[in-house]
């Protein structure tokens, strides 16, 4: 066994890797993951009825308070208790009614209305953020398995090699020396150790993305235990490209007009909703300058005198209003803590729209060196990785290099392997980010 046999072998896993085991795991497309998490968010269903219930209470805010009615028995003697002793003595019917200060009740009514329509808003906002959480750990997942399956197929020519060279060196055919022994078994020993690294992240970042695919509350594991053991798809999902206009508005730095677009944003336009909520809260307090009325009736119906003579009923009806005289004590600063209140909106909302603005440069960012370091790793990187290991093998055969260099050559293009296949995945999370900003309708994946 000499080294010639051993470069055979190398060059023949270098060219056949090994597929993985038949897996009888369902495959869980992008698309898939993400339809589900929109299908089963519990919050969505509550924002419905949120809104429901918003809606529902503006409708019952234009009705007046019910009038109060009241029944009494006024003025009757105790020194006999006889309905009939003393004219005075009546039994009194009152009702009264008192209206709202002012068009209160549809100021009111439309602040409500201004709230429950928040929800659309925020649901949208909810999904678009859902889509992103979700794609984004799809895409670790997919990442974390496919350099377990790259690692899984090279582990397998590392065992190959580690088994001829100690067969090699027992037998002292050729040049084999013992610390190529020692370095095929650390080499592998390594790669038991990435492998389970690399293992304990997938697991984990599985776990997070069932917690987006469990069922309802009844049901909480129904999804789950009908996806069975899952996996990822082993291909890269096709992402909608985004807008070349948005890009070169990004890279010009059109702050103004980026703005402009942002203010169209889910998220933005919920604020907005906010913010006239609370204009409408400003008027509702103004109109506690302005009188409350009231109108009351009675009517009272005395008894026949003791010798039979009729007595005559009473009617009466009255007015009543406040007059909001000390203003300076209430209602001043009812009207200055909703001003107040609702320039503190204005600000959050222009607050958002900087925040975001900053982070999609920050993604835009990344996205465009993530871009560059693609290009250099298909034009340079891999095509070096790989000519370094056909050298190192060269060598080796011609007597002119040592194993560890076989091995490290091999362990290096490994490597490059994987950092590509990480910065394909980190584009589309780049990508995906970016869609949220202005893609809110659009898919966040495709099905291969």
């Amino acid at each position: 066994m000499n080294r010639s046999f051993i470069v055979s072998v190398i060059a023949f896993f270098s060219v056949f890797s090994f597929s993985a085991l038949a897996q009888q795991a369902q495959v869980l497309s992008l698309q898939k993951a993400v339809d589900t998490a929109l299908e089963k968010d519990l919050w969505l269903i509550a924002s419905q009825q949120k809104q429901d219930a918003g809606l529902a209470s503006s409708n019952a805010a234009l009705a007046l308070p019910d009038p109060v009615v009241s029944v009494s028995i006024a003025n009757l003697p105790t020194d006999g208790f006889a309905f009939d002793q003393e004219p005075m003595t009546q039994l009194r019917a009152d009702i009264s009614q008192r209206f709202a200060r002012g068009d209160s009740l549809s100021i009111r009514q439309k602040q409500l209305e201004q709230l429950a329509m928040q929800q659309p808003y925020l649901r949208e906002n909810r999904m678009a953020g859902t889509k992103v959480q979700v794609a984004v750990l799809w895409l670790s997942i997919f990442q974390l398995q496919e350099s377990i399956q790259l690692i899984e197929n090279d582990r397998a020519l590392f065992e190959q090699l580690s088994d001829l060279v100690q067969a090699s060196y027992a037998s002292a055919l050729g040049s084999v020396r013992q610390h190529d022994i020692v370095r095929a078994q650390l080499e592998l020993t390594r790669l038991e150790d990435r492998l389970t690294q690399l293992q304990i992240q997938h697991d984990s970042a599985k776990a997070q993305l069932s917690r987006w695919l469990i069922g309802d509350s009844e049901r909480p594991h129904a999804v789950v235990t009908n996806l069975g053991d899952w996996r990822v798809s082993s291909e890269l999902p096709v992402l909608p490209p985004i807008s070349e206009q948005w890009l070169d508005m990004i890279a010009a730095s059109e702050n103004s007009h980026l703005a402009t677009a942002l203010m169209q944003h889910p998220q933005i336009l919920a604020l907005e909703q906010a913010v006239l909520a609370s204009k409408s809260a400003v008027e509702l307090a103004q109109q506690n300058y302005k009188p409350q009325f009231g109108v009351n009736a009675s009517y009272a119906y005395r008894a026949d005198e003791p010798s039979g003579r009729s007595r005559a009923d009473f009617f009466s009806v009255g007015l009543s209003f406040e007059l909001p005289l000390f203003t300076q004590g209430a209602q001043d600063q009812v009207v200055a803590a909703a001003i107040s209140e609702s320039e503190g909106l204005k600000t959050e909302k222009h607050l958002a729209v900087r925040n975001m603005l900053s982070e999609l440069k920050t993604v835009f960012a990344q996205y465009q060196g993530l871009q560059r370091r693609k290009a250099l790793f298909n034009d340079s990187i891999l095509v070096q990785m790989r000519e370094q290991a056909e050298a190192a093998l060269n060598a080796y055969e011609n007597d002119d290099g040592d194993f560890a260099e076989v091995m490290r050559a091999r362990i290096d293009d490994l490597n490059a392997r994987i950092d590509m296949l990480a910065i394909e995945t980190n584009l589309l999370k780049t990508q995906v980010q970016m869609q949220y900003y202005f893609s809110h309708s659009v898919a966040v994946g495709a099905d291969s």
